[in-house]
């Protein structure tokens, strides 16, 4: 299922880079690894198997969808309870010091040039690769609209289900989420309209810094985990993502 790199680097992983397709896919939150330089940030091994170190399913759909939509596709290489690429670099969040009530001890203790030497290390590079691939992309006179992929947990800390099996996230711009959404539900897809969180808001750094500053189309897409949790539902997302985007790339409205 997965494509050979075509640069593989530590802090950010580059699948496809010379493909053709109008998308440009960003896994900010793929990997649960953390840098050997820093450790085990202080927490038991079954804490990194958990959302709070990464996008569960994630990565594996990610890679999918850049090979069937030929799409250049960006993925974070640690944990970002290590660091969060999807948060500014003045963010307070941007290295946690405690996630969905888990305390982490190695953040706790972080001094401020222990926090530029982090930003340094795992937040710059990745977002330096991101704007790389847009260059790029502008200097061949390719198009491209930025696809972000996270996903979810199934339950809310009240034992409720949550019902969505993709949630959508926009704001002023809906050029590619209100389309992109009618699609899904024209598929059968259980479609959260910013739920379950909101981009009315806040985007999360990386859409707010590539895309938007820049005009491009875009859309943040949430993934529930228990449906992307083994190979069989990776690999059938992927394919409902890629076979509902592909006719909205090609739409001459979206480019408008």
């Amino acid at each position: 299922m997965q494509d050979t790199p075509a640069v593989a680097a530590d802090t950010v992983e580059i699948l496809n880079a010379e493909g053709t397709g109008s998308a440009i896919l960003l896994c900010d939150h793929a990997s649960n690894r953390v840098p050997a330089e820093i450790g085990d940030l202080g927490l038991p091994e079954g804490e990194m198997e958990r959302h709070i170190a990464y996008d569960i399913g994630a990565a594996a759909v990610t890679r999918e969808m850049s090979r069937l939509m030929q799409a250049p596709a960006l993925l974070h290489g640690y944990s970002r309870l290590a660091l969060d690429p999807n948060r500014a670099p003045d963010d307070p969040t941007l290295i946690p010091v405690i996630s969905d009530g888990t305390i982490v001890p190695a953040n706790r203790a972080m001094d401020a040039a222990g926090r530029r030497a982090r930003i340094a290390r795992y937040h710059q590079p990745y977002h330096d690769a991101v704007a790389s691939v847009l260059a790029e992309r502008r200097t061949r006179g390719q198009r491209a609209a930025i696809i972000s992929l996270h996903s979810f947990t199934p339950w809310l800390r009240n034992n409720r289900k949550r019902p969505w099996e993709v949630g959508v996230l926009w704001g002023e711009d809906g050029r590619m989420a209100v389309p992109f959404m009618a699609a899904l539900e024209a598929d059968g897809v259980v479609v959260g309209d910013n739920e379950p969180y909101s981009g009315r808001n806040s985007h999360g750094f990386t859409i707010e810094h590539h895309a938007m500053p820049a005009g491009l189309p875009h859309v943040l897409v949430e993934l529930r985990q228990d449906l992307i949790a083994d190979t069989a539902g990776q690999l059938h997302w992927a394919g409902v993502l890629a076979r509902v985007l592909q006719p909205l790339l090609t739409d001459e409205e979206l480019w408008g």
